[in-house]
């Protein structure tokens, strides 16, 4: 079963066409017209092993809230079309991840359920060209549209360390989650 989706998004804000095979080998190329954000992605699609190509086109003369935010729920929704009926998945997982002076700790769980507790603040208002606000804005856009539960949080100094280890940490939680160990729903009510 080919585990592959491209899905498009187009509002007044937003332009977005977004390709994910979760199976990849981490392979990406990632155009979001915000290059922090691209950098983001990109080590997401490869400490996830998910191929990923995402073109974006969004309002930047205004800020980058629609952009990173469009992105979240269009990639949200494609990984919840690409994983299918879930059968066989291992369902919950978890990663820890340092950078340096960063911790960050994520748990995920693709329970056909959306929630988000997300535990981080930032010092800066910027990393890059990325508005350190969008990044739980993200998080939860993600969550909320491919009806999964995300739990992150992370501890450091740097918001750059601190933002790229939680990228990471979500990338080898959601791919360790998403490995098929059996046949059947990882459910007692038979459903995801």
């Amino acid at each position: 079963m080919k585990r592959s989706k491209k899905m498009k998004r187009k509002t007044s804000e937003t332009n977005i066409e977004i390709s994910l095979d979760i199976d990849g080998k981490g392979k990406s190329h990632i155009d979001t017209g915000i290059d922090f954000f691209n950098h983001m992605l990109n080590s997401f699609a490869r400490h996830g092993f998910f191929d990923l190509q995402v073109k974006a086109n969004g309002d930047l003369s205004v800020d980058d809230h629609h952009t990173v935010e469009d992105v979240g729920i269009l990639l949200g929704e494609t990984f919840k079309s690409a994983i299918g009926d879930k059968k066989g998945i291992k369902r919950m997982s978890h990663a820890i991840i340092p950078m340096d002076d960063a911790l960050a700790t994520v748990a995920v769980d693709i329970s056909g359920r959306s929630y988000s507790v997300l535990n981080f603040k930032f010092k800066k208002a910027k990393v890059g060209d990325l508005s350190t606000e969008n990044v739980e804005h993200f998080f939860e856009s993600f969550a909320n549209y491919a009806r999964i539960n995300i739990n992150a949080k992370v501890e450091g100094e740097n918001d750059h360390h601190k933002i790229e280890a939680l990228f990471k940490a979500f990338a080898r939680a959601l791919n360790d989650a998403s490995k098929i160990e059996h046949d059947i729903i990882p459910s007692t009510k038979g459903v995801l």
